[in-house]
């Protein structure tokens, strides 16, 4: 579902040298090898060596100190080499090959402190994305009558956090669903995310009505937001092939029947958490096959130069094969491919699929019984 961070900037350790160390290292050679053929070139004296303090800047914007330390340390050598070339040193020669030592040290020095911000922002990324794998639990493939799957596409290239939020639990009232999008981004969108869920996962299971369920989280949303602050959420009861959908501000949920796609709105429309929505029921009798995506605003929103992704279009095409889980991997592809691999918010992603009522539950027969039971 969630990913920790998928690129790291540097190889603080040994092994494999990471793609930007290759390249800063690459172009620091290139840099030395350059300045070193002008030089053989012109003759003595050496005029150009000074040049060469620009490998280690050039590398440490890149790669780890320890690489940069070693272009320094190349990087003095070879310029001290084309001294001692000269018939007699002169002390510009002498002050260029000082410089590129002393360079070489405030190099090292920055690319040491560029490294430790990195590491502290890479483990504060992977902290973040394990909070959130903590907050939205892996869905499926089974509650209780449907088959469910759930994806999350994060627009940030680095680690995927944000405030959209999903749950599905099987209640005494039925199979129980919300999807939300909490407003902002980052760890206070996910603080958020965790209490809405939170209360959610508790009130599923003690309230019979939706309307109920929706009053107490707009209650837990008020206490711990500002006045600017609200999360839009979608609300879905699935007992026994009766469906009923409550609405917070929410892209309505897409019905996908016998190659129709229908979108669900709401009787009328109601303010998200946190405005003290007033909402009403909207009930509908599924079928078997019935699937009924859930998503968060990222996907109306997503678009290439200004036309939107068709959701609508091709929601049959891309999300009515296979298994809940192929459909959402059809969809996912199709959209990264639509806006070229740039989003602009995240999106999280439900599929659900009416298999029918549930079967009746048989009777367990004692083991002392099962030969009386064959016979």
């Amino acid at each position: 579902m969630l990913s920790l961070v998928r690129t790291r900037p540097f190889q603080s350790g040994p092994g494999p040298l990471s793609p930007g160390s290759r390249a800063g290292l690459g172009a620091a050679f290139v840099l030395l090898a350059i300045v070193s053929a002008v030089e053989l070139a012109d003759g003595r004296p050496a005029n150009y060596i000074a040049l060469m303090v620009a490998a280690p800047f050039l590398t440490a914007a890149l790669a780890s100190w320890r690489i940069v330390l070693g272009v320094g340390l190349a990087a003095t050598a070879l310029g001290a080499g084309f001294a001692l070339w000269e018939e007699a040193v002169a002390l510009p020669t002498t002050v260029a090959v000082a410089g590129i030592a002393l360079g070489t040290a405030i190099a090292v020095a920055t690319a040491a402190v560029r490294q430790r911000q990195a590491e502290r922002i890479a483990e504060l990324s992977r902290l973040a994305s394990v909070a959130q794998q903590a907050v939205l639990r892996p869905l499926g493939p089974q509650v209780g009558s449907l088959s469910v799957a759930a994806r999350y596409i994060s627009s940030t290239a680095t680690a995927e956090i944000g405030g959209d939020l999903y749950e599905a639990v099987d209640t005494p009232y039925g199979v129980r669903m919300i999807i939300g999008d909490v407003r902002g981004k980052g760890l206070d969108a996910v603080r958020l995310a965790s209490i809405v869920l939170g209360s959610y996962r508790h009130v599923a299971y003690e309230r019979a009505d939706l309307r109920a369920v929706v009053t107490d989280l707009d209650r837990a949303v008020a206490r711990s937001v500002g006045d600017e602050d609200f999360v839009t959420a979608a609300l879905v009861e699935e007992r026994g092939g009766t469906l009923t959908i409550v609405n917070c501000g929410h892209p309505p949920p897409l019905l996908l029947r016998r190659g129709a796609v229908i979108p669900l709105e709401p009787p009328a429309p109601a303010p998200p958490l946190g405005f003290m929505p007033v909402v009403r029921p909207r009930v509908e009798r599924l079928e078997p096959g019935d699937r009924l995506l859930l998503f968060t605003d990222g996907l109306g929103e997503a678009r290439r130069d200004g036309e939107f992704f068709p959701t609508a279009d091709r929601a049959w095409r891309l999300l009515g094969h296979g298994t809940v889980g192929d459909g959402l991997a059809s969809l996912e592809t199709a959209l990264v491919e639509w806006v070229h691999g740039r989003l602009d918010d995240d999106i999280a992603l439900v599929l659900m699929e009416y298999t029918g009522s549930r079967a009746a539950a048989t009777v367990a027969v004692p083991s002392w019984e099962v030969g009386a039971a064959e016979s």
